[in-house]
């Protein structure tokens, strides 16, 4: 976590806290295990605004499943960018970076939403956005800092890393038939 924090500071030392070994890449998929209460917690609060036409079994087993395609797809997408690029020797440094740093902003991201929550439509709404204004900066320093990236490159990484993202919550909503929930 240190690291992971080092880099939202811009520490220039905070890369020197992931090794870059293939094992350590692969040992920080662990922080999936620590983040999944904390994601969880996101997902009561989530459903808990809107209405969905699936039962609640079948909700959780789609989003388990949408949990574990988003923590895996950006790595899988990154090892052909970075092959095509000679950035493999900075690959397991920077997915344990990435990896690392979702637990942080996870414990950040709870408790903006619960605060998002409590407060009246518009203030929430910014709290929301400037939530995910942080987690892109964090993305796009996190790169710059162990990629040594340039920022329109650090940009495109983060639309790679978004833009799935982005589309397989409409898929998972859709095929949940999630909608706002009435008066929300």
């Amino acid at each position: 976590m240190q690291g992971a924090l080092g880099l939202l500071k811009r520490d220039p030392a905070a890369p020197s806290y992931f090794d870059n070994t293939r094992e350590a890449c692969v040992r920080s998929f662990q922080v999936m295990i620590l983040v999944a209460p904390l994601h969880a917690a996101l997902m009561l609060l989530r459903y808990a605004g809107v209405t969905s036409t699936a039962d609640d079994l079948e909700i959780v087993l789609v989003e388990v499943l949408r949990y574990v395609v988003e923590w895996t797809l950006f790595p899988v997408l990154f090892y052909e960018i970075a092959r095509r690029r000679n950035w493999l020797d900075r690959f397991p440094r920077y997915i344990s970076a990435l990896n690392w740093v979702n637990l942080p902003a996870m414990i950040v991201a709870v408790i903006g939403v619960v605060l998002a929550s409590l407060l009246p439509p518009l203030p929430g709404e910014l709290i929301r956005i400037g939530l995910q204004a942080l987690f892109f900066y964090w993305f796009l320093v996190t790169t710059r800092m162990v990629l040594g990236a340039t920022w329109p490159i650090a940009g495109l990484l983060l639309i790679v890393n978004w833009v799935p993202s982005l589309f397989l919550s409409l898929i998972v909503d859709r095929f949940l038939g999630v909608a706002a929930a009435v008066g929300a």
